[in-house]
């Protein structure tokens, strides 16, 4: 599912190959499953704005102005669209965006993949079923950013998504693959993928902040 921003982008399409773990029959469990570790959301994921900002402003674009802008970013962008480029379920859903496009640099489009591959990964390795994360905001522009600041107050501190390195994942939404599948715990989805985020986090890959009333991960590649 691609949000609803990119209907004339001139941008590349991400995604052109199909990673081994997203051709593998997810549903088929073997061996004992691993354990799940619950994590201090808050306490574990609070990287600061000053860092995602110093991270996006070293590896991102230059902030645009409007949306007729994209084309003349100043690093190449990549269209993020869960169901392109694999052969099985898509590795993330991207939501219906209203105040942000689907478009990231390849460094951030690369963390993306590998947090949804990873996460599905863990999940069958703990033998729960197969869903999908939601990334729910992705680039902004300075009218974007604009236009949500006046419903949401937090939205200037978010102003590092003008960079092109930065995306929010739900915590409180997935996707199951199969609907005959048992409904996995909410609450051993978002342990799941705080795992993965901090992994990929301790490996220098990205910044973390986990944001309490938007119920949801900001998350900033940094290499």
């Amino acid at each position: 599912i691609c949000g609803d921003d990119n209907k004339n982008s001139t941008v590349p399409c991400y995604g052109d190959s199909t990673p081994d773990s997203i051709q593998r029959d997810s549903s088929v469990f073997e061996g004992k499953p691993n354990k799940i570790v619950y994590w201090d959301r808050r306490r574990e994921f609070n990287d600061g704005n000053d860092v995602h900002l110093e991270a996006a402003s070293k590896i991102g674009i230059n902030p645009l102005e409007s949306r007729e802008d994209i084309p003349k970013a100043s690093k190449p962008l990549y269209l993020i669209c869960g169901n392109m480029g694999f052969k099985g379920p898509e590795p993330y859903v991207v939501d219906k965006l209203t105040h942000s496009s689907p478009l990231l640099v390849k460094e951030a489009a690369d963390l993306l993949t590998d947090i949804s591959v990873n996460f599905q990964d863990s999940l069958r390795n703990k033998h729960i079923s197969p869903y999908s994360v939601v990334v729910t905001s992705v680039l902004r522009t300075d009218e974007d950013v604009e236009l949500l600041s006046k419903r949401n107050v937090n939205a200037v501190e978010r102003s590092v998504h003008c960079y092109g390195t930065t995306m929010d994942i739900s915590c409180k939404r997935f996707v199951k693959h199969n609907p005959k599948d048992k409904d996995a715990r909410e609450v051993d989805l978002i342990a799941v993928l705080g795992e993965v985020l901090r992994d990929l986090k301790n490996a220098g890959r990205c910044y973390v902040k986990y944001e309490i009333k938007q119920h949801c991960f900001h998350i900033t590649a940094r290499q």
